[in-house]
């Protein structure tokens, strides 16, 4: 029976790490901010955007917050980006995806400074990390390995198989377990024979979207399993990517859903503004 690893605890130990570190700097003279920006009144977004300004709120950085409606051009958005880009006492920019249809999501990743990329989707980011630069991470992933590291797995030689190979996750997933030395088999749809490359997995980190795709069979005895996944049933109730009451059997670690993975989200998201701010 696998021991469970809490996300909310851990999350909750990094961002009072973080209010150290923003006092410290505030005695240095440097206040923080992080200008969110949410286009549309998409209830699930608002809920994010809410819990961004309550972390920011909670380790002492400042957030600006532009709430946009449905019908803003992508020049208009576009400027406000370049606005912000050139405003000094902003540290970071986010932009809350999904944008409405009519603006292109990468035009707008792509107009956001590499130095305020706070969620580490500009291709600067993705390219500093895949050759070992220094830049900031998509806060996801950057959370997954900050979950292992403090729950002390392994991860130096670990085999680690990766299933999903999404630009926000699975690819940026793969990168940061190569750098901690793990042998990564990154899989996806086109995949032949995944629940044997599953079964050969210390280190199994899901994020596919499909809800409870992944089934106790797919998981070897005593390996750790991080689920990246969120699903809503008709009842309101949540679950991920892995069906959680026949992987916990088999495994030896992994997170629940919701309190796993989702936390850890926003705590990078401070960690990387904090970053912003000491650079």
């Amino acid at each position: 029976m696998a021991n469970i690893i809490d996300g909310k605890k851990i999350s909750a130990e990094i961002k009072e790490e973080l209010k150290e570190q923003v006092a410290q700097l505030k005695l240095a003279g440097i206040e923080g901010t992080l200008a969110v920006i949410q286009v549309g009144d998409d209830p699930a977004s608002s809920v994010y955007v809410r819990n961004k300004k309550k972390a920011c709120e909670y380790i002492g950085i400042h957030s600006k917050s532009f709430e946009l409606p449905e019908e803003t051009s992508q020049k208009e958005l576009l400027d406000l980006i370049e606005d912000l880009n050139e405003d000094a006492l902003v540290h970071g920019i986010l932009v809350q995806l999904p944008v409405p249809a009519h603006i292109d999501e990468k035009t707008v990743i792509n107009a956001i400074s590499p130095k305020k990329d706070v969620d580490g989707f500009h291709p600067e980011s993705v390219g500093a990390l895949t050759i070992g630069q220094p830049g900031f991470v998509s806060c996801t992933p950057a959370g997954i390995i900050e979950l292992l590291r403090r729950s002390k797995v392994k991860m130096d030689g670990a085999n680690c198989v990766v299933v999903g190979r999404s630009n926000i996750v699975g690819k940026p997933m793969a990168l940061l377990m190569l750098r901690e030395n793990a042998t990564v088999t990154v899989t996806h749809s086109h995949t032949r024979g995944l629940k044997e490359i599953c079964r050969n997995a210390d280190i199994l980190i899901v994020a596919v979207g499909k809800r409870e795709f992944i089934t106790g069979d797919y998981i070897k005895p005593g390996a750790v399993v991080i689920d990246v996944g969120i699903h809503r049933d008709e009842n309101n109730k949540l679950s991920g990517d892995v069906k959680y009451d026949e992987a916990k059997q088999a495994a030896s670690l992994i997170t629940p859903v919701p309190g796993g993975v989702g936390p850890m989200t926003i705590a990078m998201l401070m960690h990387n503004c904090v970053e912003a701010m000491a650079r």
